[in-house]
């Protein structure tokens, strides 16, 4: 398949070399003028669009997702399908949609977990949004670039799949990381209490497989310096998301509310461009 990628950034980049190291002919745009090997450069958004059969993007925010995609709207051949990956508010994404039906064309929202190791290894889980015949045409995309993609509704029903996901995420993370810290203070060991607590009632991903503690469990960011799978100020942009969600829908939703207050204040005291389990570390300063 002919695909434009739009948006080689640190989630992008792998996605778009993994479709074309399965045989994709991929070309690429991104406003940085970033390269990946086996996918062509375009030096305009038209370059990567013109022709294609699927153009994908990975884009920072709503406005520019809007943006963005009312130019390949424009530019795109009939028929095309578009496939937004970004992580944006559920109303951005039925406006692309919109955009794209106007147009003629297939649209998804199909926001992405795994972080930039799964966006590496193909491992990604795809939420998506859209009408069946568009899932049905891209998935044998997400099947390169990722391990699972679930249709979960009509049109920003990816995205509200994510930002629900990803509240789950912050706050058990957050969890996770004041269990420890409180573990260091009783004068527990850290690998005791995963054992006990990786195989007990506590179980959940950001303990068992991503566990904050240095030297713990499976390789994580910790044991690289916090080094970002995952950022902090992603984690936050994640969840504020999800709260504006929950005003509008007027869900209660306290401890998605206090995680986000908790990783704003880390973000600004120095947790920006770390990984969002650092925030042990931090409880481990006060």
């Amino acid at each position: 398949m002919k695909i434009g990628f739009i948006g080689l950034g640190n989630m992008g980049a792998p996605m778009a070399a993994n479709l074309a190291k399965a045989g994709h002919a991929v070309t690429g745009y991104d406003p940085a003028g970033v390269t990946v090997e086996g996918v062509a450069p375009a030096e305009t958004l038209e370059g990567a669009v013109r022709g294609q059969a699927a153009v994908i993007t990975m884009l920072p925010n709503g406005a520019i997702v809007r943006a963005v995609h009312a130019d390949i709207a424009r530019l795109a051949e009939p028929g095309a399908l578009l496939v937004d990956c970004s992580t944006v508010d559920v109303d951005s994404a039925r406006a692309v949609h919109d955009i794209a039906r106007q147009a003629g064309l297939l649209s998804l929202d199909g926001p992405v977990s795994g972080g930039t190791g799964g966006a590496a290894a193909g491992t990604l889980t795809f939420m998506v949004g859209g009408s069946a015949d568009a899932f049905a045409k891209g998935h044998p995309l997400f099947e390169i670039m990722g391990q699972k993609a679930v249709l979960c509704g009509e049109a920003g029903a990816g995205q509200a799949a994510k930002i629900c996901n990803n509240m789950i995420l912050g706050i058990s993370m957050i969890g996770v990381c004041e269990a420890f810290h409180l573990a260091d203070r009783l004068g527990l060991d850290r690998q005791a209490m995963f054992d006990v607590a990786s195989t007990s009632s506590g179980s959940c991903w950001s303990l068992n497989t991503y566990c904050p503690a240095p030297g713990v469990g499976p390789k994580s960011p910790a044991d690289n310096g916090y080094r970002p799978g995952f950022a902090a100020e992603l984690m936050l942009k994640d969840l504020t998301l999800s709260q504006e969600a929950a005003e509008a829908a007027g869900a209660e939703t306290e401890l998605g509310r206090h995680a986000r207050d908790i990783y704003a204040r880390f973000v600004e005291a120095g947790g920006r461009g770390r990984d969002f389990s650092a925030i042990l570390e931090k409880l481990g300063q006060a």
